[in-house]
């Protein structure tokens, strides 16, 4: 849960740190210029001409120092501790272990130069570099914090958590996630079996049902995962609790037993101290998670910027066609039932959501989703939309600001999930998206439980490259109009 999200941050401060460590030589050649400038002092061998092309210069002498110097520094970092729970170091504790690291750091960088007999080094530029190096880790380093601080402040990426447990570990684990909100973390509430305690307080947190309550709550809530910390004895009682998790996509961890589930992997990871057993329906690691998301800001942010005029131009031909607002504006469902508002060109009369009672025997998909060929309620212009799929050109904002990917299961109302079978809710773990497997393969031609079923096998068999394959049979889809209405 928090460990491979810091192993995975970790990953990328090793690779930032080696890129800061780099432009550190670049300052420190520039700032050794200018002090030998104003200072009179003898030129340096290999460069110094205040240019980068004199930069350059310098570094093809002495690129070994330029390869060896920040794999060295990031290597003695990682051996002391740096990158290890560096969310949970105070600033003075943060600031001199960088410090020592920084001098061991020192002291092999040296011992570099002598190996490699670099006679000519100069020992201005080297302590130049030294300080330089620590002071841009430094700052980095409390950039990185305080950036972290600021999107958990403000809600994004964070963890709804609902704790089964109330005794005395439980308690230590509740008091671990609220001294360390920097983690992501939020709890939404607690649950225990004894009557008494119900809407009852424990560590600030109120007990909000029993055992029984769980399939209920996590159906109704947004909580993305349910942690048992419970005594030994409530093993056997768990288990429908578990199963109710696994049914609708949610993420659980427990410390004790395997329980036969069909669909969750399980996997061992540690929590500031305490082991957890993960059950997780959803399969796929941090760095993979975050390809996807830098995949869907670069398309959606291109598609935007190349599809300005056009959509500008829709906007204008909406507004002389028929009467009403130029988007359709709509809540849906993400990522385990996140609501959003989710955006599309209206292609319907600005009163379709009235005339749709009137209209509910004509629905020819079963399921609590309505379709319907030769809807009266869509303008002329809007078949066209439709036809071409323009319509869906406005959910790249939503992709944009994180509610929906470009590839995942369509993002669906909030009254067609309420009425979603208990199975067919797992769609929700995956954050919705524009195209999924659906509408490729046939959109309106599919009936409802085999849309639920394809949407769940691709979260099952999820892959960056199976979402590639998704996105080029859009493009044909959507040349050749396959399935729309």
């Amino acid at each position: 849960m928090v460990s491979e999200k810091e192993k995975f941050i970790g990953g990328i401060m090793k690779l930032v740190d080696i890129i800061v460590i780099a432009l550190a030589f670049l300052v420190a050649y520039f700032v050794d210029v200018r002090i030998r400038t104003l200072a009179q002092l003898n030129i340096k061998a290999y460069g110094d001409v205040p240019t980068l092309a004199g930069f350059f210069y310098f570094v093809s002498n002495y690129w070994q120092i330029l390869v060896g110097f920040p794999l060295i520094w990031v290597s003695i970092y990682a051996l002391n501790g740096v990158y290890r729970g560096f969310r949970l170091q105070t600033n003075r504790k943060m600031t001199w272990n960088l410090f020592v690291s920084s001098v061991w750091a020192t002291l092999a960088s040296g011992s570099l130069i002598f190996l490699l007999k670099l006679e000519l080094y100069s020992r201005l530029y080297f302590s130049i570099f030294i300080l330089t190096a620590f002071l841009l880790i430094l700052a980095e380093k409390r950039l990185f914090l305080y950036i972290l601080d600021i999107i958990h402040s403000k809600g994004y990426n964070q963890e709804n958590l609902l704790i089964v447990g109330t005794g005395k570990r439980a308690r230590d684990f509740i008091r671990a996630v609220h001294m360390h909100r920097t983690w992501g973390l939020r709890i939404v509430g607690l649950i225990d079996d004894e009557h008494g305690l119900y809407g009852k307080e424990v560590e600030g947190y109120r007990v909000i049902g029993r055992l029984q309550d769980i399939p209920f709550l996590v159906n109704r809530l947004v909580i993305d995962r349910v942690i048992f910390v419970v005594p030994r004895l409530w093993l056997h009682r768990i288990e429908d609790a578990l199963q109710a998790c696994e049914e609708v996509g949610v993420s659980s961890s427990i410390s004790l037993d395997l329980y036969n589930l069909h669909i969750a992997q399980t996997r061992q990871t540690d929590f500031n101290g305490y082991p957890l057993l993960e059950f997780e329906t959803f399969h796929a690691q941090e760095w993979q998670l975050f390809i996807k998301r830098v995949i869907d800001i670069v398309i959606s942010a291109v598609m935007l910027l190349l599809f300005s005029p056009l959509m500008v131009l829709v906007a204008i031909l909406i507004k002389i066609t028929s009467r009403g607002p130029v988007f359709f504006k709509q809540i849906r469902c993400g990522l385990n039932g996140r609501k959003f508002i989710f955006y599309k060109f209206r292609s319907m009369v600005a009163n379709a959501d009235e005339l749709k009672s009137g209209l509910m025997q004509h629905n020819e998909m079963d399921g609590p989703v309505f379709k319907m060929k030769r809807d009266p309620r869509i303008t002329p212009f809007g078949h066209f939309l439709r036809r071409t799929s323009i319509d869906e050109l406005p959910q790249l904002f939503n992709v944009l600001k994180g509610d929906m990917s470009i590839v995942g299961p369509r993002p669906p109302l909030v009254n067609e999930v309420e009425n979603y079978q208990i199975w067919q809710r797992r769609r929700l773990s995956l954050k919705p998206g524009i195209t999924c497997i659906w509408q490729v393969s046939g959109r309106n031609k599919i009936g409802f439980d085999q849309w639920m079923k394809m949407d769940l096998d691709y979260i099952d068999h999820w892959s960056l490259l199976l979402d590639v394959k998704i996105l080029i049979r859009t493009i044909f889809v959507v040349l050749i109009g396959y399935g729309a209405e």
